[in-house]
C-alpha cells in the first residue's frame, strides 16, 4: 500500500436516522463497521425514543437534528392546525415549499416546530452538534434565518450549507435538484456568518457508490474540511412500502460502499482523515480542526 500523504479532513454524515428502523440499523452499522462519523436525526419519527436509546450507545457518531417539514406529523399543535388541508400532516416538499413561500404557513410556526424538534433530541440525551434538514428545506430563503437563530440559541456551531455541481448528476431529477440548490445557495451565501464544511454528495444523493467516492476523494484539497452527505441503511420491504422512496434510495448499496474495505483504501490512498463535528471549532469566523484531536483522526 502506498505511503499516506497529508490530505483533507472528511465528515461522513448519514441523513435520516429514525426514518425507518431498518434505516437506523444500517446507519449504526455504517458507523461501527464503516466510515460514517455523524448522523442527522428525524425526531418526529414514530419510534424515536426507542431509536434514540440505540443512538446513545453508539459513541462514535456525532448527532445532529435533521429538521423536518415534509415527513410524518409535526410535534407542535400550531403547525398541525396550519396543515389542516393535509389532515395535520406534513405534505410533500413542493406543496410545503409553496405554502411557506406564499405565507400560508408562518415562519413563526416553523420556528416553534423546529425548536420542539431540537428540544426533543436534547431531552432524549442526544447532544446536538449540527443542524441540517430533510430535503434541504432550511435553504428556503424565509427559513435560513430561522435555523441560524435556533442554532445560536442552542449554541450549535454547525449548519449544513449544501452545494452542487451543475451537470454532475446522472438523471433529470438530480440535475433539477442541483439547479435548485445552486440558486438557493447563491441567495443564502451572503447570510452565512461563518465558514462551513465544503459539501459533497448532492450529485449522488440516494445512490452514492464507490465510483463517486473515487472521483470525489481524488479532488479534495489538502487541509480543507468537507462534509459528505450519504443515505446508508438496511432495506426492509415490510417497513418501506412507498415506491417513491424505494426509487430514490439505494440504502443497501450505500451501506455496502461505506463499509467496504475499498473505501478505506481510498481514504488512505488520498490521505483523507475522518473526523466528526466534535473535532471542529469556529475561530474568527473560520472553521478549524482542533489541534489536540489530530491523533484521533486516523483511528476511526
Amino acid at each position: 500500500m502506498p505511503q499516506q500523504s497529508q490530505g483533507a479532513y472528511l465528515i461522513v454524515n448519514a441523513d435520516d436516522y429514525g426514518y425507518f428502523r431498518c434505516v437506523s440499523k444500517g446507519i449504526l452499522k455504517a458507523a461501527r463497521h464503516g466510515i460514517v462519523t455523524a448522523t442527522g436525526v428525524l425526531v418526529n419519527a414514530p419510534h424515536f425514543t426507542e431509536q434514540a436509546a440505540m443512538l446513545r450507545d453508539c459513541d462514535v457518531l456525532d448527532v445532529g437534528v435533521h429538521l423536518n417539514l415534509t415527513e410524518g406529523m409535526p410535534l407542535t399543535s400550531e403547525l398541525r392546525r396550519g396543515l389542516s388541508r393535509w389532515s395535520g400532516r406534513f405534505p410533500q416538499k413542493f406543496a410545503m415549499a409553496g405554502a411557506i413561500l406564499s405565507g400560508a404557513i408562518k415562519t413563526e410556526d416553523i420556528s416553534r416546530e423546529w425548536q420542539a424538534q431540537i428540544e426533543r433530541c436534547l431531552d432524549n440525551g442526544l447532544p446536538v452538534k449540527f443542524l441540517n434538514s430533510h430535503e434541504h428545506m432550511h435553504m428556503l430563503p424565509p427559513l435560513f434565518p430561522v435555523v441560524k437563530v435556533l442554532a445560536k440559541h442552542h449554541h450549535i456551531q454547525h449548519i449544513r450549507f449544501p452545494t452542487s455541481r451543475l451537470g454532475g448528476g446522472p438523471s433529470n431529477g438530480s440535475l433539477f435538484r442541483g439547479a435548485v440548490i445552486k440558486v438557493l445557495g447563491t441567495i443564502n451565501r451572503r447570510r452565512a456568518d461563518t465558514r462551513t464544511a465544503r459539501f459533497l454528495g448532492m450529485e449522488a444523493s440516494g445512490k452514492l457508490d464507490l465510483p463517486y467516492l473515487e472521483r470525489s476523494l481524488s479532488r479534495l484539497g489538502a487541509g480543507e474540511i468537507y462534509e459528505l452527505m450519504c443515505h446508508p441503511g438496511e432495506f426492509d420491504a415490510q417497513e418501506v412500502s412507498d415506491s417513491r422512496l424505494v426509487r430514490y434510495h439505494d440504502w443497501q448499496g450505500e451501506l455496502s460502499a461505506l463499509t467496504s474495505p475499498a473505501v478505506r483504501e481510498l481514504l488512505y490512498r488520498h490521505g483523507v482523515r475522518l473526523i466528526g463535528y466534535r473535532h471542529l471549532d469556529v475561530r474568527d469566523d473560520r472553521l478549524v480542526v482542533q489541534y489536540d484531536t489530530a491523533q484521533l483522526l486516523l483511528s476511526h
